[in-house]
C-alpha cells in the first residue's frame, strides 16, 4: 500500500472519533474536537490526491478507496446532523445526498466487475468540498444571522451540487449499464 492510500485509510480511521465527539455531550468542547477531527480528515483528501499525482502513485485501489472515504466521512456527518434536532440540515437533504452516494457506488461496482475504474469527476470533487465546508459550519454551530444564512446557503448549494454531479456522472457513464463496458 502506497503513502497516498495509507493517508486515505487514516481518513477512514478518524471517522469513528469524529462521530463520537459529534454526538457526545459529556466531553467538554466535544463539538470543537469533532470539528478538528473532521477538518484533519478532510485535509487528508487533499494531501493524498496531491501526493498520488505528484509522485505518480495513482492506483486503482486509490481511485476506489479515496471517493469511498469521502462518502463515509460526509455521510457520517450528515447522519449526525440528522440526529441533532436543532441542526438546520433537512432530513430530505440528507436522503438526497446519501442516495446519490449509493447510486454512484452501485455504478462503480458494475463498472469494476468489467475491469473499468471510474474516477471522481470535477463536479463530484466540487460537491465534496462544498459538503465538507458546510459540515464544518454545521459542526461548530456558531450563532448569528450571517452564519445561519451562510449555513443555509451551503446546505442548498451542497444539495444542488449533489444532484448536478449525479446527473453528470450518469450522463457520462450510462453505458456501463448496457453491457458493463464504457
Amino acid at each position: 500500500m502506497n503513502l497516498p492510500n495509507k493517508i486515505t485509510m487514516i481518513r477512514i480511521v478518524l471517522i469513528p472519533f469524529f462521530v463520537f465527539f459529534m454526538l457526545t455531550e459529556f466531553v467538554p468542547y466535544s463539538r470543537y474536537i469533532a470539528a478538528v477531527v473532521f477538518i484533519v480528515a478532510s485535509l487528508t483528501d487533499t494531501l493524498d490526491g496531491y501526493l498520488a499525482r505528484k509522485y505518480n502513485l495513482v492506483s486503482n485501489f486509490g481511485k476506489f478507496i479515496d471517493p469511498l472515504a469521502d462518502k463515509l466521512l460526509v455521510c457520517s456527518a450528515l447522519i449526525c446532523f440528522a440526529a441533532i434536532p436543532e441542526n438546520p440540515m433537512p432530513a430530505w437533504g440528507v436522503i438526497v445526498i446519501i442516495s446519490r452516494e449509493f447510486i454512484i457506488s452501485g455504478f462503480r461496482l458494475v463498472a469494476s466487475d468489467s475491469g473499468v475504474v471510474i474516477a471522481a469527476s470535477w463536479w463530484g470533487k466540487v460537491k465534496t468540498v462544498v459538503q465538507m465546508v458546510m459540515s464544518v459550519l454545521l459542526i461548530v454551530d456558531f450563532q448569528g444571522k450571517i452564519i445561519d444564512m451562510a449555513e443555509l446557503a451551503l446546505i442548498y448549494l451542497a444539495i444542488l451540487l449533489t444532484v448536478v454531479s449525479l446527473i453528470d456522472y450518469l450522463w457520462k457513464n450510462w453505458k456501463v449499464l448496457d453491457d458493463g463496458r464504457m
